[in-house]
């Protein structure tokens, strides 16, 4: 089966042979107790990537963010995107039960959260969080970040950024020939955006196929995180296979990136073109989650049903802008012209048999 379901755009599956072996699985010691340099190392590369000044690894974004959160009180207010992935929206319901203030402004609209800062004035003894994610991959677009940070300036507040969808994909300096940008950084390299009030949360389970994740900001910043983190003192720590792993990870960045975005790229341009022919669009624009739009004349939920039938395994996406669920397809670097062309010869029939029963 062709499978479009996995989220290894860059197609790192990162295999036993090639990680560097480790003597010791864990340490069974908290983080917050003892860390190794390798952890250290990583957590700082990271960082470097983004353009940020220091990084702190953990098992997965949902112990950053529920660290984060905690970190708030009563007097501060947390601005967050409507469509915020749910891990973040796990962290926010935690930052209401320390009783901050929790607002959600209109899904990719700076506009909204102006609005929302002026109609709740934060005093200034309380700290502004405004909480988004990067890239969309439903609608396939950023975050306008430039806006959002100039927001978050005016009134001396933070800006965290969910990039794990963008990390490894996009970097800095984009140009036409490769909107992608250069060496995997993120959407901060991509929008050519940097300072201390600027915090990252990336998972490496996309893009470099790790399932762990870093935070990233400044010095001072995750001095105070390190100091009140709750999951580095009552969970395990980030295990040497990961970190191994992630090595050999931002290794291959560093020796293949470029030529593997070059293919990825490749792959989606032909897969738009090719789906096109077959009379559907794809949205998504050149990033590698692709939704086919709705299409009047088959729902999304059969044309999932008639695509699995046919040896193609697809994403049923959950409405997000539309009323009704979609077809989305992950893209990598490890597909073949052949998966691509059976995605769109089983599109064009299946539209024709359609057409042919109206």
């Amino acid at each position: 089966m062709d499978d479009f379901t996995s989220a290894l755009y860059l197609g790192l599956h990162n295999p036993a042979d090639k990680v560097q072996p480790w003597r010791q699985l864990t340490t069974g010691v908290p983080a917050a107790l003892r860390e190794r340099a390798a952890d250290r190392w990583l957590a700082k590369e990271v960082a470097r990537m983004q353009g940020l000044e220091k990084g702190v690894i953990a098992p997965s974004s949902l112990h950053l963010f529920w660290d984060v959160m905690s970190m708030l009180g009563a007097k501060d207010l947390v601005l967050a995107d409507d469509k915020v992935y749910q891990i973040a929206r796990w962290g926010l319901e935690r930052a209401a039960c320390h009783g901050a203030k929790v607002i959600y402004f209109k899904h990719h609209d700076a506009k909204s959260l102006q609005l929302q800062l002026q109609r709740h004035q934060p005093s200034r003894s309380s700290s502004v969080l405004v909480v988004s994610d990067g890239w969309c991959p439903h609608c396939g677009k950023a975050a306008p970040l430039p806006a959002y940070l100039a927001a978050v300036r005016k009134h001396k507040g933070l800006l965290l950024l969910d990039d794990t969808q963008a990390f490894g994909v996009l970097g800095k300096a984009p140009s036409g020939s490769m909107p992608y940008g250069e060496g995997g950084g993120g959407l901060l390299q991509w929008f050519g955006l940097s300072g201390p009030d600027i915090i990252t949360i990336c998972s490496l389970a996309k893009g470099f196929g790790v399932p762990l994740a870093v935070l990233s900001g400044s010095a001072t910043w995750l001095k105070g995180f390190l100091r009140q983190s709750e999951t580095r003192l009552h969970c395990s720590p980030v295990s040497a296979a990961h970190v191994h792993a992630a090595q050999y990870a931002l290794a291959e960045n560093r020796r293949a990136g470029a030529m593997l975005r070059q293919k990825l790229l490749q792959h989606v341009l032909f897969f738009k073109a090719a789906v096109s022919r077959a009379g559907f669009t794809s949205r998504g624009s050149f990033f590698p989650v692709q939704t086919l739009s709705r299409n009047r004349a088959i729902s999304g939920q059969a044309l999932y049903q008639l695509l699995s039938e046919n040896g193609i395994r697809a994403l049923l996406l959950e409405p997000h802008s539309s009323q009704e669920a979609l077809v989305g397809f992950c893209l990598s670097a490890a597909h073949t012209t052949a998966q691509l062309k059976r995605v769109a010869e089983c599109l064009f029939h299946t539209k024709n048999s359609v057409l042919q029963t109206v």
